[in-house]
């Protein structure tokens, strides 16, 4: 049954207009984006359909190429260029938020953005946000990339990469591709080296998140770990 043929109350347009797009489920918003559906589906089916190549991760569509998006029966190359285009202004947005704003007095656009960028990366990635003097964003550097289950992280490369950002200060991240969030003792022991190496050219390392998965990342800070 096509979407207009729906109760009006059940439509995913009309609900988004009356309640707000937090109401909706994943797959009711990817609807409204998609418009229609295919031959037997509607456009919520072919949004199910979708997520389901993905194990239900919206952070593994966001990663996906076009190529293997446009794969998918009803999407083809424009809704899949389309696609990437959204997940793509969603990453600039909460990076535009970042950059006006003191990143401790927006730690959830810190999340989310983590959350975009990491959270389904198939190898280890260590990053750096680089942030002024009010600690609001001056760059996000990718420093280094390893393998499923490490990477090598070096304190004299990370303080050259801070002194060419003029950075003030830093929020480190790095990915758990194996799913679990919690932070290992080289984690800490790392965590620690690099911010006594920071501290001596007057960079403060503000938080280390851990990401993985679709849990929350986890911070060092609130666990009292730095």
């Amino acid at each position: 049954m096509a979407i207009t043929d729906w109760p009006e109350g059940e439509r995913p347009r009309e609900r988004l207009l009356q309640h707000g797009p937090q109401a909706l489920s994943d797959a009711e918003l990817l609807a409204i984006y998609l418009r229609v559906g295919v031959r037997g589906k509607s456009a919520v089916d072919l949004a199910r359909d979708l997520l389901k190549r993905f194990d239900g991760q919206l952070a593994r569509l966001a990663e996906a190429p076009v190529a293997q998006l446009a794969t998918v029966p009803g999407i083809g190359i424009a809704k899949a260029a389309q696609l990437k285009a959204s997940f793509e202004l969603a990453r600039r947005a909460l990076a535009q938020e970042m950059a006006v704003r003191d990143a401790l007095a927006s730690p959830s656009a810190v999340r989310r953005w983590l959350q975009l960028n990491l959270a389904v990366r198939p190898q280890e990635i260590f990053l750096a946000l680089w942030l002024d003097a009010q600690n609001r964003l001056l760059a996000a550097q990718e420093l280094f990339a390893g393998t499923l289950t490490q990477t090598s992280v070096y304190p004299r490369e990370v303080v050259k990469a801070a002194l060419a950002a003029n950075a003030a200060a830093v929020i480190l991240a790095h990915n758990h591709p194996s799913g679990t969030a919690e932070p290992s003792a080289a984690d800490q022991l790392l965590t620690h080296a690099l911010r006594d190496a920071l501290a001596l050219v007057d960079v403060k390392v503000l938080d280390h998140f851990v990401v993985a998965g679709n849990a929350p990342p986890l911070s060092f800070a609130e666990r009292g770990l730095l």
